[in-house]
C-alpha cells in the first residue's frame, strides 16, 4: 500500500497566481493578501506563459520591484493552466500552497480564513464553496449555474462526500501532498483533479463559504464546452487504485499517511 508524507503544522503559504492578461486585478489580489496575511506568506509564485501580455509582464515587474524576493516568477514549460499549476506545485516552498486566480474571481479576502483552517487542520485540504448559504454566484450564467449544480450533486454522490463545490479552484493544500500526487491534466480539468485525488487518498477536505464574482478584466482561457472534460478525470480517478495516484509508489518517509482502498 502506498503512502505520502504527513503535514503536522502550518508554517507558511506559497500563493500560486497564474497570469495571462491580468493587471490591476493582479495588483489588487496581491495587496489584499499582503494586507491581511503577509507574515504567513512564504512567496507569491506568479506563473507566466507565452500568452502573458506585455502589460501583465510590466505589472509583474512593478510588483517584483516593490516586494522584492517575496515575488517569484516562473515561466511555465508545460502547456495551459493545468501545466502552470503542476509546475507551480513542484516549486512551492511553503508548508502549504494556495491555488487561486489573479483576476478576482477568487476573493482574496478569504486568504486569512483558508490559512486559519490550515493551521487548525494542517493535514487537510481546505476549499471554498459557492453553494453555501453564506456564499454564492454573481453574474453567473443561468445555464452554467444549473449545469454546475447537477455536476456537484452527481460527483458528490459518486465520491460519497458531502462536499458541495468540487470545481471551484480556490483551495489550500499541504504542499507535501501536492508534490506526492501524480497529476495528469494540462487544461482546466486539473482544477477538479486537485480535489478528487485527495478524496480518493482519504485526505480530509473541508469547505468554507465564499462568493464567486465574474472577472472585470481580460478574458477567461476556459470554454463552456471544455467543462465536459471534467467527467473524464472524475470517473477515471474514482475507479483507480489509490497507489496509482501517487508519484513515488515506494516512498519512504517518517509520519506517513497511508491511503485506504476503502475510504472512498
Amino acid at each position: 500500500m502506498s503512502a505520502f508524507p504527513a503535514t503536522r503544522a502550518f508554517e507558511s503559504a506559497t500563493i500560486v497566481l497564474p497570469v495571462v492578461n491580468e493587471t490591476y486585478s493582479l495588483v489588487e489580489t496581491v495587496d489584499s493578501i499582503l494586507k491581511t496575511s503577509k507574515p504567513d506568506v512564504r512567496e507569491l509564485l506568479i506563473v507566466v506563459c507565452e500568452k502573458t501580455t506585455r502589460e501583465s509582464m510590466a505589472t509583474i515587474e512593478e510588483l517584483r520591484a516593490r516586494l522584492g524576493k517575496l515575488v517569484v516568477v516562473h515561466h511555465q514549460k508545460l502547456k495551459f493552466l493545468g501545466g502552470a499549476m503542476r509546475e507551480a506545485f513542484g516549486l512551492a516552498r511553503g508548508s502549504h500552497t494556495i491555488m487561486m486566480a489573479s483576476d478576482l474571481e477568487t476573493d482574496p479576502v478569504l486568504v486569512p480564513r483558508l490559512i486559519a483552517e490550515a493551521r487548525a487542520h494542517p493535514d487537510a485540504v481546505v476549499t471554498v464553496t459557492r453553494w453555501h448559504s453564506q456564499g454564492g454566484f454573481e453574474n453567473y450564467s443561468g445555464i452554467k449555474l444549473v449545469a454546475n449544480w447537477i455536476f456537484q450533486k452527481l460527483f458528490s454522490a459518486l465520491y460519497w462526500t458531502k462536499l458541495t463545490d468540487m470545481t471551484y479552484a480556490y483551495r489550500i493544500f499541504p504542499t507535501k501532498l501536492l508534490q506526492a500526487i501524480e497529476w495528469e491534466e494540462l487544461r482546466h480539468p486539473l482544477l477538479f483533479e486537485t480535489v478528487v485525488k485527495p478524496l480518493r487518498l482519504g485526505v480530509q477536505v473541508i469547505e468554507i463559504p465564499g462568493f464567486w464574482r465574474a472577472r472585470t478584466e481580460g478574458e477567461s482561457q476556459n470554454t463552456f464546452a471544455r467543462n465536459f472534460e471534467y467527467f473524464r478525470i472524475g470517473l477515471r480517478v474514482r475507479f483507480a487504485a489509490t497507489h496509482h495516484l501517487l508519484r513515488n509508489r515506494h516512498l519512504k518517509h517518517q509520519n506517513m499517511n497511508v491511503p485506504s482502498e476503502h475510504r472512498v
